[in-house]
């Protein structure tokens, strides 16, 4: 099944990278060069999940986790943070600020398709929810 995932960096080659990994395995990509942008995207486009990363210019990534974190509607959607911050305090940080998991760059697009696939169960069983809702 398709899904629709944000990817969030203000480095052009990763996004492009990621895009192309991910798109490969049919997935809607939507993109954001900084946390600013990236909230508008979430609250106008509803991703399945979200690839965040944590050094952009005007919001970072763990502000953005906070904040999506922070509203019921967007609570649940996975978060994967990628960043070149390696340290176990920058990985902790984010667990502590809601995200699901953390990939450290350089990554390996097994990897990355690995670990989207593991969290997609979530935004699956938040598309359920949000159905079962509406009957």
């Amino acid at each position: 099944m398709p899904y629709k995932i944000l990817v969030v960096d203000d480095e052009p080659p990763i996004v492009r990278l990621m895009e192309f990994i991910l798109a490969r395995h049919g997935h809607q990509m939507l993109t954001a060069v900084n946390g600013e942008q990236a909230l508008e995207m979430v609250r106008t486009h509803s991703p399945d999940l979200i690839l965040l990363d944590i050094m952009m210019p005007r919001i970072d990534g763990y502000e953005v986790a906070r904040t999506l974190r922070a509203d019921p509607k967007y609570a649940q959607t996975p978060i994967i943070m990628l960043s070149a911050k390696a340290q176990e305090e920058d990985i902790r940080r984010g667990m502590d600020v809601g995200v699901d998991a953390y990939i450290t760059k350089p990554f390996s697009p097994e990897h990355l398709v690995q670990v989207v696939s593991e969290h997609m169960g979530r935004a699956e069983a938040r598309e359920t929810q949000g159905e079962a809702g509406h009957e």
